[in-house]
């Protein structure tokens, strides 16, 4: 696999993730674009888990609030976004949460 295929590949589910992050090891120079993009999957992931959970309990608890689900709409959204930054080989964060991932997850570096 080159480096944009495993770059995109770590956004596509968390066992896309995993496939991305072992087959990241097997590169000789690491590549600073898989790296990248693995924080931004990674993070974006664990983001996106934990706004899901606590919507799905807000909205149970108070079911008029049900308007809130379309953050789930907003959070594809970026995801498309990040996944678009991987096929065009750009180290650019995820629009609104990006930067928070920029300087997280050093196990990877």
């Amino acid at each position: 696999m080159n480096n944009k295929t495993i770059s995109i590949l770590s956004y596509v589910t968390i066992i896309g993730w995993i496939v991305a992050y072992v087959k990241s090891k097997d590169l000789s120079p690491k590549s600073d674009l898989v790296v990248y993009h693995l924080k931004q999957g990674l993070g974006f992931f664990i983001l996106s888990v934990l706004i899901n959970v606590a919507l799905s309990v807000v909205v149970s608890i108070v079911p008029s609030l049900g308007f809130l689900t379309y953050i789930g709409l907003a959070l594809l959204i970026l995801w498309i976004f990040g996944i678009i930054n991987a096929v065009n080989e750009q180290k650019k964060p995820i629009p609104v949460v990006g930067k928070m991932f920029e300087d997280k997850f050093v196990f990877l570096d």
